[in-house]
Order: C-alpha cells, then sequence, then structure tokens
C-alpha cells in the first residue's frame, strides 16, 4: 500500500510533488529497515568507541597495579565488546544494504507505472533514455539516503558516546568534541551545496546523453540508408562531451568538500589530542585516561570523515529526487473523469446492469465511436462515426492530421473543442485505462519485445485464444515459416531481429489477437509487398468481422475492403463514400492513395 501512495496522489493531480516530498516518502516506506539498520549500527559504534575505555581501564586497574586475575576480567570484557561489534556491522550492514535496494527498487516500480499510466505525460519532452537514467541511476542514489541515514545515526552515537566519556574523563576535553562536531556537521552541509548543483546538472546531462545514444541506435539502419552516421556521431559526441563535463565539474566539488572536511575532521582529532596531552602532562588525568583519550581521539577519525560521505549521498540524494518529483508529478496529458476514475466505472457498469440506452457494457462495448465537432492541432470541427461491426477507412494525406486523430482515438490527448464518444458515453466521462481495453490504437511503427514470436503475438491477446487466425490475416505465419524455430524463435529486443516488413507483420498479429472492439490500425502495410498486402486486406476484413475497425492509411488494398472511406483533408471532412466514388471525385484523393 505504501507503495502507491505517492503514485496514486500524483496522478489525481492534487499533490505537487517536490524533491523533499520524494525523499521523506522513500525514508517513510523503509521505516522497518532504518530502524534496526540504525540500533545495530548504532550498537556497533558504541561498542567500537567503548574498546579504547575498556583499554585505559586495563592500564589503571590492571596493568598499573599488575593485577592478573584483573587483567583476565578486563580482556574478557573487551572480547565480548568485539563480539557485540562484530555481530552488529553484519547484521546492520545487512540492514542498510535492503534499505537501500528497497527503496531504490520501489521508486523504480512508481516511476515505470507512472510513465505507464494511460493518462500519460510522464515522458513528454523526455528521451527513452533519460527516463532510464532516472529510474536506474537517480533511483539509486535516493535510495543510497536511505543507508547514509543509518550511517549518520551510527555516526552520532559513536560521536555522543565518545563526548560522554571524555566528559567523564575530563570536561574540557568533552566540551571540544560536543562543540567541534555540530560545527563540522553544519560545514559539511554548507559545503555539499555546490555539490548538489552540479550532481543535478551531471545527471541531466548523463540522461540527455543516454537518451540520444538510445535514440540514435534505435535509427541506425535509417540513418545509414540516408547517409547521415556522420551527423548523428557529431550530435552525439556533443551530447557525450557535456555529460563528461558536468560529471568532472560535480567530481570536482565531491573531491573538494571530501578533502576540505577530511582536513577539518583532521584538525580536530589533533585539537582533542592535544587538550589530552597538556591534561596528563599537568595530572589531571591517568595514563590510562589518557590512553583512552587518544584512543578515543583516533576513533574519532572515521566517523567524523564519514560526515563527508553522508553530506555528499545527501547532496546527490536531494538533486536525483528533486528529478524523480518532476516525473512522479507530471500533468497527465489527459484528465480525470468528470465524477473520478472509480465513480465513471462503477457509473458505467450499474447504468449498463440495468440496460440503460446508450451506455457502454464494460465487458462487452457495442464498438460504436464518434467523434463530435473535435478540434485537436490540425483538427478543426472534424465529425466521424465508426458503426458497431464496420470497417471504415480514413484518408488523410497531411500526417498531422492523421497523428491528431489517432490521439484523439486512443486518448493520447483530449480535444481542444468537441467530444470523442464510446457507445454513447464521452471518454472523458470514462477512465482512460477502460478505454485503452476497448479502444486499441496500433501504430505502424509499434515495437516488439524481446522473447519468442509467439510471445509477442499473445502479448495482449485473451487468455486461451487461438493465435492461428491472426498470424493467417497478418501474413506472420509466413515469417514464422522462414524463421529457424518457427514462432518459437526468439526475436531480439524492439524486433532488431526481423526485417521491417516481418516486424510490421508481427506487430498486425499481436494487434488482431487482441481482438478489442474498437480497432484502430495505422498504415499497417506500408513495408510489405503488393502482394502480401492484398492478402493481409482480405485477412484484416475477414478477422474482424462483426467488429468495429478504423484503418487509417492510403493503400488502395486497404481501402478497397472497407465499407466506406472518409477523405480528411485540411483538417476537416471533405467527404465519405466507398473508395472508388472516392477516387473518381478527387484529384487530391487519387493522388494521396495512386501516387
Amino acid at each position: 500500500m505504501r507503495r502507491n501512495t505517492v503514485g496514486t496522489a500524483v496522478l489525481a493531480g492534487r499533490t505537487a510533488l517536490s524533491g523533499r516530498d520524494v525523499l521523506r516518502r522513500s525514508l517513510a516506506g523503509q521505516r522497518r529497515e532504518l530502524a534496526i539498520g540504525s540500533v545495530l549500527g548504532a550498537s556497533h559504534q558504541a561498542a567500537e568507541a567503548l574498546v579504547p575505555v575498556v583499554i585505559g581501564l586495563v592500564v589503571d586497574r590492571a596493568v598499573g597495579r599488575s593485577d592478573g586475575g584483573l587483567l583476565l576480567w578486563w580482556l574478557a570484557a573487551l572480547a565480548v565488546l568485539y563480539v557485540v561489534l562484530s555481530y552488529s556491522f553484519r547484521f546492520g550492514a545487512r540492514a542498510w544494504e535492503r534499505a537501500a535496494e528497497k527503496a531504490a527498487h520501489t521508486l523504480r516500480v512508481q516511476l515505470v507505472s507512472r510513465v505507464l499510466d494511460p493518462r500519460g505525460g510522464a515522458d513528454e519532452g523526455r528521451l527513452p533514455g533519460a527516463l532510464t537514467s532516472i529510474a536506474t541511476e537517480d533511483a539509486r542514489r535516493v535510495g543510497l539516503v536511505s543507508m547514509a541515514s543509518i550511517v549518520g545515526v551510527a555516526n552520532f552515537t559513536a560521536v555522543l558516546v565518545s563526548a560522554v566519556v571524555l566528559i567523564r574523563i575530563s570536561l574540557p576535553l568533552g566540551l571540544v568534541v560536543l562543540l567541534g562536531t555540530p560545527l563540522l556537521l553544519w560545514l559539511g552541509n554548507l559545503l555539499g551545496k555546490p555539490l548538489e548543483r552540479r550532481s543535478h546538472g551531471e545527471q541531466e546531462s548523463a540522461a540527455d546523453a543516454s537518451g540520444t545514444a538510445a535514440d540514435l541506435v534505435a535509427g541506425l539502419r535509417v540513418l545509414k540508408g540516408i547517409g547521415a552516421e556522420s551527423a548523428a556521431l557529431a550530435r552525439y559526441r556533443a551530447t557525450s562531451r557535456d555529460a563528461l563535463t558536468a560529471t568532472l565539474r560535480a567530481a570536482r566539488a565531491q573531491a573538494w568538500q571530501g578533502a576540505v572536511i577530511l582536513v577539518l575532521t583532521g584538525v580536530f582529532i589533533a585539537l582533542v589530542a592535544y587538550v589530552g596531552g597538556r591534561l596528563a602532562a599537568s595530572g589531571d588525568i591517568s595514563i590510562g585516561e589518557l590512553v583512552s583519550a587518544v584512543g578515543l581521539a583516533l576513533f574519532l577519525l572515521g566517523p567524523l570523515s564519514g560526515m563527508s560521505w553522508i553530506a555528499s549521498k545527501f547532496a546527490q540524494g536531494r538533486a536525483s529526487a528533486a528529478r524523480i518529483a518532476e516525473v512522479l508529478g507530471a500533468e497527465p496529458v489527459v484528465g480525470d473523469s468528470g465524477s473520478g476514475a472509480a465513480g465513471a466505472v462503477g457509473s458505467v457498469a450499474d447504468s449498463s446492469r440495468t440496460g440503460t440506452p446508450g451506455v457502454p457494457d464494460p465487458a462487452a462495448p457495442a464498438g460504436r465511436i464518434r467523434l463530435e465537432r473535435v478540434s485537436l492541432g490540425s483538427l478543426d470541427g472534424v465529425d466521424l462515426e465508426a458503426r458497431p461491426g464496420e470497417l471504415l477507412g480514413v484518408v488523410a494525406p497531411d500526417p498531422a492530421d492523421a497523428t491528431a486523430l489517432l490521439s484523439c482515438l486512443g486518448r493520447r490527448g483530449d480535444p481542444e473543442s468537441g467530444a470523442v464518444v464510446l457507445d454513447g458515453v464521452a471518454f472523458t466521462e470514462l477512465e482512460p485505462a477502460r478505454i485503452r481495453t476497448a479502444v486499441l490504437v496500433a501504430d505502424h511503427d509499434a515495437d516488439l519485445f524481446e522473447g519468442t514470436l509467439a510471445e509477442n503475438i499473445a502479448a495482449a491477446a485473451p487468455a486461451g485464444r487461438d493465435l492461428g487466425p491472426a498470424l493467417a490475416a497478418s501474413g506472420a505465419d509466413e515469417v514464422a515459416r522462414t524463421l529457424p524455430q518457427g514462432a518459437e524463435t526468439p526475436v531480439t529486443e524492439r524486433g532488431r531481429s526481423l526485417s521491417g516488413g516481418q516486424r510490421q507483420r508481427v506487430a498486425l498479429a499481436r494487434a488482431l489477437a487482441a481482438d478489442p472492439s474498437v480497432l484502430v490500425l495505422h498504415d499497417p502495410t506500408t513495408a510489405v509487398d503488393a502482394v502480401t498486402e492484398a492478402r493481409i486486406a482480405a485477412g484484416v476484413r475477414e478477422v474482424r468481422r462483426g467488429r468495429t475497425t478504423v484503418v487509417v492509411a492510403t493503400s488502395p488494398a486497404l481501402l478497397a475492403v472497407t465499407d466506406r472511406v472518409l477523405f480528411l483533408e485540411g483538417g476537416r471532412v471533405t467527404d465519405t463514400a466507398a473508395h472508388a466514388e472516392l477516387l473518381d471525385r478527387y484529384d487530391s484523393y487519387r493522388t494521396a492513395v495512386l501516387s
């Protein structure tokens, strides 16, 4: 439940998320691990701080008095301390490592959930590589704040125990530690500010470089085809150089912070040793107490030096948390339903059970979809209706019109005016996830997943569905026959092991196998030959019989099998008629589909 708290509030648009919120909730989600790790870490540091104290007591009470029996007792006490500090460190380290990994994993799940949310918005203006960087490196850095918090509690315990012991030995020594430690912590936080700023810039540049690299790799074939390798390489070199510069700048800031804190810590420890030595020389403390004081001073070098590491992790964590907050708090592209998501689904379900006219049945929508005076982007007051069971073609010579239409039908964006209606209910009154279930928009450049050919096709299909008709209708059965292991042949990431035409047929088979109430196909045959295209056109009509299908394309073979075609020109509907009739009526239509 805790995992979904942040995502739910953000996606509902009710919470302005900040980096501080991300950090606070990340720590709150690991309360148990933080508590266990802090107790064990504090036990370890307390036991280690008491080691020089016991050694001092051995010198004063056993060695100084030449008491062998007492020496054995104190050595036994020293052994117990080592057992405690050994086991507390062992299990404490497990706790803080677990806290860091669980916190990072929780953030990754929240980020992936936000990116995949049907309302969109998280990926706006961000390359996939940049989102990957945020979900990996930034999440890891925020997770390390949990570890740094536990280490901070342990180090504070070490300083506190040392200060108490030193006060019992000598008030001046204790005061030096109690007054000097907060000063070092303040300086560490002050020195962490430049690192925080530069760490944010470093992660931004690294994400840009990662995104650019992923973008170039995805389009490598196209780049080679048009001979643009040198321009692409120059672009990546510039982005990579910026990332290197930002990384070096952050590394310099971290090095300066660590060096300055190390020098200040050394001066502080030297001061403690100097004060202790003067007190021993004047006879105010014993030799054993001097041994304890010097031992504690040397011991404090570790916890106080660790303050630099803690400060740097908090600085980097704050910068990464701010970047994560930008994604989790991104404004959805499409809004909630009028009465709330849950309320909309409930009202639709209740109304359908009572047989209210015009309200879709969530289990089996009729598939009537309409655009009513829709304006979005280049679209200007478009009216469109696809009737239940109809195969409707849409010809849009301007790619901007096709993009805007697909955005409306898939609810990737809400119209600026007008409404998109499914079975009598406006999209804005339905949950986006509910729309995705009923209406599937299959883009012509859809990616495949790593796995077998059969697994890709069955990814969205109902359980137990026969994939044969979808394979045959899309021509993917021919693809399977050409592969070494048929439909069980592994497909590499994004389907790069297949040709463009093979990928397109497999993606079409996946869309057909999903069998949605409304299927919108965008140029599904641009990468296949004319014979295969004609076979696919007939197959799509057959396999989608009784289901609503909208084909946004300029393929004569596909348009010839449609019930009617809507001609969308200049952002407006010019005419709706059979394909052959539109060929006779409009020169612009002939140019669009025959050229």
